[in-house]
């Protein structure tokens, strides 16, 4: 069964020059049917494990174990999923989704990570029919949905329940730009609305795809080929036989409307952007990460990552949970960079390969929001951000290699043999990437194992192993993220609070005046951490008979607790 169509596509028409015209919404084939099929048991069958296992501490204790604003879904949840900022984010329809699932299934984990790995499964099968829609081609548009399904890449976003929200806003990306088809065979103001309600959709779940009216100028490029005017840097040829490209004739679609089309799209984009940037300076979580990052290291960062995603969708051997800030090296960032840009001539250049340059520029575009310019968290990269861009990478990949097998005349069997060998290679590699996140304490070492000065890993460890009352490892690794990151407050709050509950509250009182000290740049963006310093801080006074400086130390801990 073909994974990659050699030449000619399934139930399309040709065009003048040999390429298919976007098919009109027919029932799948036998065919079709048949690799749909085997993308669904495929993806359940790789990521079945996933529905014995826990929530992590990490966001998803927050988000859904510790949220009581989820366990009804009522009027008043519905309210708080609109107005609330928790966790630094504002995504109303990701906050509904976990109160259904609290209220059908409440702490069964189980369950939780099941609703997720539907969701991913619909994504996959959503990617598949909007493909096959736009380009007629069934095996390119299979393989391209089951390298997203099966990457492991996309481990984070589908095994971790709090990554919900990358899942429903990548569903409602796809439907979005699935409608979009519709609208360009046949522009009408109805079928734009849907395509902006979808949108709407996609941002209220997280606003990872800001980027869309990006990419539906690329799909007008390349397959819907609305774009005709040689002036534009997208410039293709006339295409006189598809319905679509016949409205290329029509001056509306020129270049310059095909922008101007796309701005009450930018307009919510922007009004989603505005409201992030409010919910993260809200949450604490913008402020501190933009003044730990100057503005030539955020730059240096997102030049090596572009780079460094690269990598990990050619070989995805060492993924992990967290990526610290490496040391940045002039000549990495200038061998990255001559990297970028000669493979972005390289897909302008080839105008006869039009889905080169719409893969690759959906790769770095779709990026932008997460890259790193604009510092969210302490994070280099994550593999969670990959989720939509990779998506571009593995559009250039699937269409290269089957035109390059048509033009050297490679038998029919070896396109469809290489490119099941890869799915199994990968589909190996994602059922071991998920067995880390069977449990936090393994997901952290394998953290730390394959990655180098990982304070937050040697932290989360340290968490742990004092969950697991081994108090004296715990220490062990909290030092070591000390050693890795002196900035880094949690490491000192814990040893402090130990130090202070063996009656060593000399030592204590150094460890959580650390934390203060760190903490104070940033004061009322780290209330809680500074909350609890001063609480111990109290306990510390006290077996100190130092009944004065107790009570200073419990006052302010209570003043912070009131802040919102």
């Amino acid at each position: 069964m073909a994974t990659m169509d050699h030449g000619s596509p399934v139930a399309t028409v040709s065009n003048s020059e040999g390429r298919p015209t976007s098919r009109r919404g027919a029932a799948l084939s036998w065919r079709e049917a048949v690799l749909l099929l085997l993308l669904i048991g495929a993806t359940v069958t790789v990521y079945w494990p996933v529905h014995r296992y826990p929530f992590i501490v990490l966001d998803d204790q927050p988000y859904v174990v510790y949220n009581p604003h989820i366990t009804h879904l009522n009027w008043e949840t519905v309210k708080w999923s609109f107005s609330a900022f928790r966790g630094a984010n504002w995504f109303p329809l990701t906050w509904l989704s976990h109160a259904v699932d609290y209220h059908f299934f409440s702490l069964n984990a189980g369950m939780h990570h099941e609703v997720n790995l539907l969701l991913h499964l619909l994504n996959a099968v959503v990617l598949f029919l909007v493909l096959l829609q736009a380009t007629g081609y069934a095996g390119r548009s299979w393989m391209v949905a089951a390298l997203f399904a099966l990457h492991p890449i996309n481990v984070e976003s589908v095994v971790w329940i709090a990554e919900r929200k990358n899942l429903l806003s990548m569903f409602f990306f796809l439907l979005a730009l699935g409608a979009y088809h519709t609208y360009a065979r046949r522009p009408r103001l109805g079928s734009y609305l849907v395509v902006a309600a979808l949108f709407a959709l996609g941002l209220m779940c997280k606003p990872q795809v800001i980027t869309l009216p990006f990419v539906l100028l690329l799909w007008d490029y390349w397959p819907l080929e609305r774009i005709a005017s040689r002036s534009s840097l997208f410039a293709s040829r006339r295409n006189g036989s598809s319905e679509i490209s016949g409205h290329s004739r029509n001056a509306k679609s020129e270049w310059r409307f095909l922008v101007l089309e796309k701005l009450p799209l930018l307009a919510l984009s922007a009004a989603s952007g505005f409201v992030t940037v409010k919910a993260q300076t809200a949450g604490g979580t913008m402020g501190g990460a933009m003044n730990a990052f100057s503005f030539s290291a955020r730059l240096g960062n997102a030049i090596l990552a572009y780079v460094r995603y690269l990598g990990d969708a050619v070989w995805p051997a060492h993924l992990a949970f967290f990526y610290p800030h490496p040391p940045l090296a002039a000549w990495q960032i200038a061998g990255s960079l001559a990297l970028l840009l000669a493979l972005t001539w390289l897909s302008l250049r080839s105008r006869n390969h039009r889905y080169l340059a719409v893969g690759w520029l959906w790769f770095l575009g779709t990026l932008v929001p997460m890259i790193g310019l604009v510092q969210v968290g302490s994070q280099a990269m994550a593999d969670r951000y990959a989720y939509l861009p990779f998506v571009g990478l593995f559009l250039a990949f699937c269409w290269g290699v089957a035109d390059w097998a048509a033009q050297w005349k490679v038998a029919p069997a070896w396109l469809p043999a290489g490119g099941l060998a890869i799915l199994l290679v990968l589909s190996v590699m994602t059922r071991r990437q998920i067995s880390y996140w069977s449990d936090d304490l393994i997901l952290w070492r394998h953290t730390a194992q394959i990655t180098r000065n990982n304070w937050m890993a040697e932290n989360m460890i340290g968490e742990d192993l004092l969950r697991e009352h081994e108090n004296d490892a715990a220490l062990l690794h909290f030092r070591a993220a000390i050693s890795m990151e002196p900035q880094f407050a949690f490491p000192y709050l814990h040893i402090g609070i130990y130090e202070e509950e063996h009656g060593h509250p000399n030592e204590a009182l150094q460890k959580l005046k650390q934390v203060l000290e760190i903490t104070e740049p940033f004061a009322a963006e780290t209330s809680h951490i500074r909350s609890s310093a001063f609480v111990y801080m109290g306990f510390a006074y006290n077996q100190l008979g130092d009944y004065a400086n107790r009570e200073r130390c419990m006052e302010m801990a209570a003043r912070l607790q009131k802040e919102p």
